[in-house]
């Protein structure tokens, strides 16, 4: 991928955003444009259109359930379910992915997500040899140690819609909406096969992993397939997103669901969002920094860009911000490689063949240096006010590490 200075002169995307994002005469781009629309849409009718489209998944004798929703002990799980079982009076069939990479937080939300909604919960345990296997290929070929995260989180939800017969699955926002605006809120975008094989898997389905090459086998990666298209049609499987009918909003949403369901947040070195993937030691820290090294961005660049949209931040506080955070050091890559049994030399090694070669230049053997941008700036003795609340940490008063099976909470 070519790199481009070229930044978007509202927020703080660069042209050179891996989802795809353009940039208008001007200098505004195609994500801020389409934020526009949460300003201006008539979000009355548009819920009154999603009681619609549900209306017929509705089932009338209350032994199964109405719609699948996938969930997790971080991200907007929260709001999610309280919108689909409160305010559109569905019974959801709870599933999630388990990851791994657990924080005993996450685990201590997705069971007081359970108790204060009482709903059913699925729970995918892929054996742990397999997805040590998976997580050592595409980190070596994808530069990725996500990718099963993903992958199972987004493919377990549509199995679990065949083999239960439940044919709604109800997911949060369009990640390509949010961000670089890839569809309108009113062209109701919904869960495709190929938008997750594209963005999500980075171009890579759990087949494409297996080569004469490499130690993969079937055994490894069958349960990340996704299904076939005569199955999702025998079930009528089909995925909408809340965001389309609902004004997006993860902070606000956020803090509504700490004050009435007691969600639990964190804070985290590398960004100001408190609220954002709790349940992860990963996401916010060696995930973020692999990120960074690939795409000349973290994820405090999408928190930032997120939070001058919605007018909680100025460009120039938001760029101090970023400044900061996405300088910050890893914290929990020991976890990560215990976990893996990986050497911290192999992993540098194996991440410098994924740097973005116009964002970093080598020095000498295994010093690099990033190269000068016209967006760096230095960082502030007081950083700005970002308005997040921390209410616990990632440990929840426990000890820092993956909790690779929770046992859950009474």
């Amino acid at each position: 991928m070519t790199f481009s200075h070229t930044e978007c002169q509202r927020c703080l995307y660069p042209a050179s955003h891996p989802l795809g994002l353009v940039i208008d005469d001007e200098g505004i781009c195609s994500g801020c444009r389409i934020h526009e629309e949460k300003d201006t849409l008539d979000w009355e009718a548009r819920w009154s259109r999603l009681r619609d489209i549900v209306q017929p998944y509705r089932v009338t004798d209350g032994r199964t359930h109405d719609c699948i929703v996938p969930v997790t002990g971080g991200n907007d799980s929260y709001f999610i379910v309280h919108a689909v079982k409160n305010l559109l009076g569905l019974n959801p069939l709870l599933v999630t992915y388990n990851k791994y990479y657990n924080t005993p937080l996450g685990i201590w939300n997705l069971a007081n997500l359970r108790r204060q909604f009482d709903c059913d919960i699925l729970v995918q345990n892929v054996n742990p040899v397999s997805v040590r296997n998976i997580t050592r290929t595409t980190l070596r070929e994808l530069g990725s140690i996500y990718w099963h995260c993903i992958a199972g989180q987004t493919v377990f939800p549509v199995q679990t819609a065949i083999t239960h017969g439940i044919p709604l699955i109800i997911w949060g926002a369009h990640q390509g909406l949010e961000q670089v605006g890839m569809f309108s809120h009113e062209h109701e975008a919904e869960m495709t096969r190929r938008y997750r094989k594209d963005h999500d898997l980075m171009g890579h389905e759990a087949d494409d992993l297996l080569s004469t090459f490499d130690t993969l086998s079937e055994d490894d990666i069958w349960q990340y397939r996704y299904p076939d298209d005569a199955s999702l049609s025998s079930v009528g499987v089909r995925g909408i997103y809340l965001g389309n009918f609902m004004r997006w909003d993860p902070k606000a949403q956020h803090e509504l669901m700490m004050e009435r369901y007691s969600y639990r947040t964190a804070r985290f070195a590398r960004t100001f969002d408190c609220y954002d993937h709790v349940d992860c030691y990963n996401f916010m820290d060696l995930h973020d920094h692999i990120k960074y090294l690939k795409h000349g961005y973290a994820k405090v660049t999408d928190h930032a860009s997120r939070e001058i949209r919605h007018g909680r931040m100025t460009r120039e506080q938001a760029r101090q911000l970023v400044a900061h955070h996405e300088r910050q050091p890893v914290r929990y890559q020991q976890q990560w490689l215990s976990w893996l049994g990986m050497d911290a030399n192999a992993l540098r090694f194996v991440l410098d063949q994924h740097r973005h070669p116009d964002l970093f230049e080598q020095t000498e053997p295994g010093q690099w240096r990033r190269r000068a941008q016209p967006a760096d700036t230095g960082t502030p003795r007081e950083l700005p006010e970002a308005g997040f609340r921390a209410t616990s940490t990632l440990a929840n008063g426990e000890a820092d590490r993956y909790v690779v099976i929770g046992k859950g909470y009474p």
